[in-house]
């Protein structure tokens, strides 16, 4: 048996009879024969680095030799005091980067706290709870609600699956998966017949059978590649070495010509050789690694102050020098909080004001401010988004502030209404739901039961073609239900299409009248009696600071890269809404057809990145690198942290980040905020023209005692 990568192409009786299963089932001796076959289901643990040996890996430069050469003189010449003052600063400098380095052993630790700690699985035909560990290729796993995914597994039975894959794709909203197989190269976040290692199950339940287990999973790719990376040197350590090699070459540069000077002045050999030897002390700028290392601690603290919270100390030098920022989109570039944009009911256009979970905001109808209640089709369409609805809006007794508990969609339903003055407890006082038919992907809508007029309402919301068919009459602008004609379906058709084109998410409402007596809710009970009302345009607002932030990075050279897992059409009109425009918009299957060399070629003429899998990130920065760049990479979930630790300098996002991003990146910010990353770049530019200030200072000081003593030998 051999383990693939195209199970979502495969019939879920094809995955079966290759992994040699069944759906009851593999027996215990099987599993013990797989067990020792593939091993444990858990990611290699790397063998970290002997503490001895990175802390002396400290003392490896230039400059700091020519310190420690400064110190071990000073000794021999029983200058006690500076030799020990000397040296203090060198064991203060090894100690505060020998803390920082073990620090990158901490992502992959992060990496393994993900695992599921237990399974269920269908053992010798019995229900069983195992270590996840024990899991192995073809044991049947069975997934409900609140569960981890074991291992990476092929979908064989599904009852309404939703299945949170942020830490993989980054992107927040839950996914709805299917049995079918899938034809063709798909991309890993387009796989709705596959679960995946680490993830998380919202909603249904599931049965599957594993076709992946430890390094081999998706979240293994990704464990693998973190330990494949090498940490490279920062800009700043690389000026560092050459300012050390430098100072090597003019120092014994300029004692050969003191110590041949004096010589030929009739000086002794041997007084020349100390006074070169007390020259060359003079010279070294011993207090170089001191000074820098205050000067990027209190750019620290300027930063942290600016929602940067730097977790490694060249990193605040190493922002200052970056020509180019990826993006990630969601909740970087954009609030992560879905909302409704434009409604489109009883023939007329909505425009709605206010961004987030925050219900305030105005209606706009052809440019004027309107009451949702003088237009009875948009309350009615308003009414159906928030009863029809499982989502629910808190608010934070002590900032005032509205979070979401629930799916993205529905919450944005819920907040318009609220804007309107529709809040759904209210409602549901007024509205209590009977009966419901929850929303399926297959099905692709929802149905709640409410009193209503002495019988019973049936309010739908779903994918507006859905609705459409099911539909047979339509909400005019005054609140009658008229019979839906070719003409109806056409505006509202067109509608749809422009929502679309503005890469609004739709969500279409509709209602049926029940007689008070109905016994049982089916599928049946509604169709063909579907009363449409209206269409909600939804969408990820962008940042209104992060559009400034854009600006002031274009004045100040450096490119802005976007990079999301969202759909092209997605991804090109947020980059219009942030000023992105000026390069293309490649896909990641377009990526995947080129090879590195293109891919270095053609990355500065690209702007936007859609449909992006977690290692095409990493070839992402691996190409702009090539090209002599300094990259600066955000990222929020466990899919971004091969790309944080490849950059030159990693950001991960402090509220929404995952543990593993934060360990796999030198900062955090505190705001999830594009903006701050950019004021952080300030920062940094102003620290890089400090640390000069200060280098040109010693440097000339010390060098000027120098060329003092020369010219004094000369005369």
């Amino acid at each position: 048996m051999e383990l693939k990568n195209n199970w979502h192409n495969l019939t879920a009786d094809e995955v079966l009879r290759l992994l040699g299963s069944r759906r009851h089932g593999l027996t215990a001796a099987e599993a013990r024969a797989r067990l020792e076959q593939y091993g444990a289901n858990e990611l290699r643990r790397r063998k970290k680095a002997s503490p001895i040996l990175l802390f002396l890996r400290q003392f490896l430069s230039p400059l700091i030799y020519i310190v420690l050469g400064a110190a071990v003189i000073s000794l021999v010449t029983q200058h006690y005091i500076d030799a020990w003052v000397i040296f203090g600063v060198l064991l203060a400098n090894a100690t505060i980067g020998f803390v920082q380095e073990g620090r990158a052993e901490r992502a992959m630790e992060a990496l393994l706290q993900l695992a599921a700690p237990k399974a269920k699985v269908m053992r010798d035909g019995i229900v069983k709870q195992i270590a996840a560990r024990e899991v192995v290729p073809g044991d049947i796993i069975l997934l409900d609600v609140g569960d981890k995914v074991p291992a990476d597994a092929r979908l064989i039975e599904s009852s309404n699956l939703k299945v949170d894959e942020a830490i993989l794709t980054g992107e927040s909203m839950p996914v709805d998966k299917h049995t079918q197989p899938l034809h063709g190269e798909v991309a890993l976040a387009d796989r709705k017949n596959m679960v995946y290692m680490n993830t998380a199950v919202t909603y249904g339940r599931a049965t599957a059978v594993v076709v992946g287990t430890g390094m081999f999973t998706a979240i293994g790719t990704i464990a693998g590649t973190l330990e494949e990376i090498e940490a490279e040197k920062t800009p700043l350590q690389q000026s560092i070495s050459r300012l050390g090699r430098f100072i090597i070459i003019l120092v014994l540069g300029a004692l050969v010509i003191l110590f041949v000077e004096g010589i030929f002045r009739g000086i002794s050999w041997m007084e020349m050789f100390f006074l070169a030897v007390a020259a060359g002390v003079s010279a070294i700028p011993e207090g170089l690694p001191a000074v820098v290392t205050v000067v990027l601690a209190i750019g620290m603290q300027a930063m942290a102050r600016r929602n940067a919270i730097v977790r490694k100390l060249v990193a605040v030098e190493t922002l200052g020098s970056a020509t180019v920022i990826c993006s990630d989109k969601t909740g970087t570039l954009t609030l992560s909080q879905m909302t409704v944009q434009r409604i489109y009911c009883g023939a007329k256009w909505f425009e709605v004001s206010g961004e987030g979970y925050m219900p305030k905001g105005e209606f706009k109808h052809d440019g004027e401010t309107i009451s949702p209640g003088d237009f009875p089709a948009l309350a009615m369409h308003l009414k159906v988004g928030a009863l029809c609805n499982d989502a629910l809006l808190v608010k934070d007794s002590e900032d005032g502030r509205c979070s979401l508990v629930g799916d993205p969609t529905e919450g944005a339903l819920l907040v318009v209404a609220a804007k309107a003055g529709l809040g759904k407890e209210e409602l549901e006082i007024r509205y209590p739901r009977l009966d419901e038919i929850p929303f399926q992907s297959e099905r692709q809508y929802m149905v709640t039961v409410h009193p209503a007029n002495g019988g019973k309402i049936a309010l739908v919301k779903g994918a507006p073609e859905r609705l459409l068919s099911l539909s047979s009459f339509v909400l005019t602008e005054n609140g009658e239900a008229v019979p839906l004609e070719s003409g109806h379906v056409e505006a509202i058709r067109q509608a749809h299409e422009e929502m679309a084109r503005q890469a609004l998410r739709v969500i279409a409402t509709a209602y049926a009248n029940l007689p008070a007596d109905v016994a049982e809710l089916t599928e049946q009970t509604v169709a063909g009696k579907l009363v449409f009302v209206g269409l909600s345009g939804m969408a990820d607002p962008p940042r209104q600071e992060a559009k400034q932030a854009i600006e002031l990075c274009k004045q100040a050279g450096i490119k802005v890269k976007m990079i999301t897992g969202d759909y092209k059409v997605t991804a090109e009109a947020i980059a219009r809404l942030l000023g992105l425009t000026s390069g293309r918009t490649v896909t990641g299957t377009e990526l995947q057809a080129m090879d590195d060399d293109t891919l270095a070629r053609e990355i500065e003429d690209i702007s936007v990145f859609a449909r992006i899998e977690p290692i095409q990130k990493l070839r992402i920065v691996r190409a702009l690198k090539s090209r002599g760049h300094v990259v600066a990479m955000t990222g929020d979930g466990v899919n971004d942290a091969p790309a944080l630790k490849a950059a030159d300098i990693g950001v991960a996002m402090g509220i929404t980040g995952t543990d593993v991003s934060k360990e796999a990146s030198d900062m955090v910010l505190a705001d999830d905020n594009f903006a701050s990353v950019v004021a952080a770049v300030e920062e940094g530019r102003a620290i890089f023209q400090r640390l000069r200030n200060v280098v040109f200072y010693l440097l000339s000081s010390n060098f000027g005692e120098l060329l003092g003593l020369i010219c004094a030998c000369s005369l």
